[in-house]
Protein backbone atom coordinates (compact mmCIF):
# COMPACT_ATOMS: atom_id res chain seq x y z
CA UNK A 1 0.00 0.00 0.00
CA UNK A 2 1.51 2.68 -1.07
CA UNK A 3 1.81 5.62 1.40
CA UNK A 4 2.97 8.89 2.51
CA UNK A 5 2.81 9.94 6.61
CA UNK A 6 3.64 13.82 7.75
CA UNK A 7 4.76 14.47 11.16
CA UNK A 8 5.85 17.18 13.35
CA UNK A 9 4.09 19.60 13.73
CA UNK A 10 2.69 21.60 16.56
CA UNK A 11 2.42 24.88 18.02
CA UNK A 12 5.30 27.08 18.44
CA UNK A 13 5.53 31.22 19.04
CA UNK A 14 6.65 33.45 16.35
CA UNK A 15 10.53 32.69 15.93
CA UNK A 16 10.55 29.81 17.04
CA UNK A 17 11.36 26.08 14.66
CA UNK A 18 9.75 22.95 13.68
CA UNK A 19 11.36 19.83 11.84
CA UNK A 20 8.33 18.22 9.80
CA UNK A 21 9.41 14.43 8.54
CA UNK A 22 7.51 12.53 5.68
CA UNK A 23 8.16 8.66 5.48
CA UNK A 24 7.14 6.80 2.15
CA UNK A 25 6.00 3.49 2.54
CA UNK A 26 5.04 0.78 -0.19
CA UNK A 27 7.08 2.53 -2.93
CA UNK A 28 10.91 3.80 -3.27
CA UNK A 29 11.07 7.66 -2.97
CA UNK A 30 14.46 7.92 -5.06
CA UNK A 31 12.82 8.39 -8.30
CA UNK A 32 10.51 10.52 -7.13
CA UNK A 33 10.76 14.66 -6.37
CA UNK A 34 9.38 15.29 -3.57
CA UNK A 35 7.66 18.72 -2.24
CA UNK A 36 6.25 20.25 0.50
CA UNK A 37 3.03 22.04 0.56
CA UNK A 38 1.26 23.77 2.95
CA UNK A 39 -2.84 25.37 2.74
CA UNK A 40 -4.27 28.19 5.24
CA UNK A 41 -7.71 28.10 5.90
CA UNK A 42 -9.63 29.67 2.87
CA UNK A 43 -6.56 29.36 0.95
CA UNK A 44 -5.31 27.06 -2.00
CA UNK A 45 -2.44 24.85 -1.25
CA UNK A 46 0.26 26.25 -2.31
CA UNK A 47 4.06 24.92 -2.63
CA UNK A 48 6.54 25.83 -0.08
CA UNK A 49 9.74 23.57 -1.08
CA UNK A 50 10.86 20.98 -3.11
CA UNK A 51 14.08 18.39 -3.90
CA UNK A 52 14.59 16.68 -7.05
CA UNK A 53 15.10 12.63 -7.77
CA UNK A 54 18.07 13.34 -9.57
CA UNK A 55 20.65 16.23 -8.58
CA UNK A 56 19.04 17.31 -5.10
CA UNK A 57 18.22 20.55 -6.50
CA UNK A 58 15.93 22.56 -4.41
CA UNK A 59 13.19 25.39 -4.83
CA UNK A 60 11.87 27.45 -2.37
CA UNK A 61 8.89 29.96 -2.33
CA UNK A 62 10.18 33.14 -2.11
CA UNK A 63 8.94 33.80 1.33
CA UNK A 64 10.36 31.07 3.32
CA UNK A 65 13.64 31.46 1.61
CA UNK A 66 16.81 31.67 4.28
CA UNK A 67 14.17 30.06 7.09
CA UNK A 68 12.99 26.71 5.30
CA UNK A 69 15.53 23.75 4.53
CA UNK A 70 14.24 20.63 2.41
CA UNK A 71 16.32 17.35 2.52
CA UNK A 72 15.77 13.88 1.53
CA UNK A 73 17.84 10.85 2.77
CA UNK A 74 16.77 7.70 0.14
CA UNK A 75 18.18 5.30 2.55
CA UNK A 76 15.85 6.22 5.20
CA UNK A 77 12.70 6.69 2.46
CA UNK A 78 12.04 9.98 4.11
CA UNK A 79 11.91 13.65 3.20
CA UNK A 80 12.78 16.93 5.90
CA UNK A 81 11.30 20.48 6.23
CA UNK A 82 13.11 22.04 8.69
CA UNK A 83 11.67 25.35 9.47
CA UNK A 84 13.47 28.17 11.49
CA UNK A 85 12.12 31.65 12.41
CA UNK A 86 8.54 30.49 12.17
CA UNK A 87 5.97 33.81 11.23
CA UNK A 88 2.19 33.38 12.26
CA UNK A 89 1.63 33.44 8.00
CA UNK A 90 3.21 29.73 7.87
CA UNK A 91 0.26 28.57 9.75
CA UNK A 92 -1.24 25.82 8.00
CA UNK A 93 -1.53 21.87 7.43
CA UNK A 94 2.02 21.10 5.53
CA UNK A 95 1.23 18.51 3.74
CA UNK A 96 4.27 16.23 1.46
CA UNK A 97 3.97 14.77 -1.88
CA UNK A 98 5.68 13.39 -4.64
CA UNK A 99 5.61 13.14 -8.56
CA UNK A 100 7.78 11.03 -10.47
CA UNK A 101 10.64 12.88 -12.19
CA UNK A 102 12.58 15.95 -11.06
CA UNK A 103 9.96 17.76 -10.45
CA UNK A 104 6.54 18.21 -8.01
CA UNK A 105 3.72 20.62 -7.68
CA UNK A 106 0.24 20.81 -6.75
CA UNK A 107 -1.21 20.11 -10.00
CA UNK A 108 1.55 16.91 -10.94
CA UNK A 109 1.75 14.90 -7.63
CA UNK A 110 0.70 11.62 -7.83
CA UNK A 111 1.16 10.82 -3.63
CA UNK A 112 0.07 13.25 -0.69
CA UNK A 113 0.17 12.42 2.81
CA UNK A 114 -2.81 13.46 4.94
CA UNK A 115 -1.19 16.75 6.75
CA UNK A 116 0.49 17.64 9.59
CA UNK A 117 -0.67 21.18 11.08
CA UNK A 118 1.52 24.14 12.02
CA UNK A 119 0.45 26.62 14.05
CA UNK A 120 2.63 29.66 14.72
CA UNK A 121 1.24 32.38 18.00
CA UNK A 122 2.31 35.85 17.28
Amino acid sequence: QVQLVESGGGLVQSGGSLRLSCVASGFTLDYYAIGWFRQAPGKEREGVASISSNDGSTFYKDSVKGRFTISRDNAKNMAYLQMTDLKPEDTGVYYCGTARGMAVTTRTATFWGQGTQVTVSS
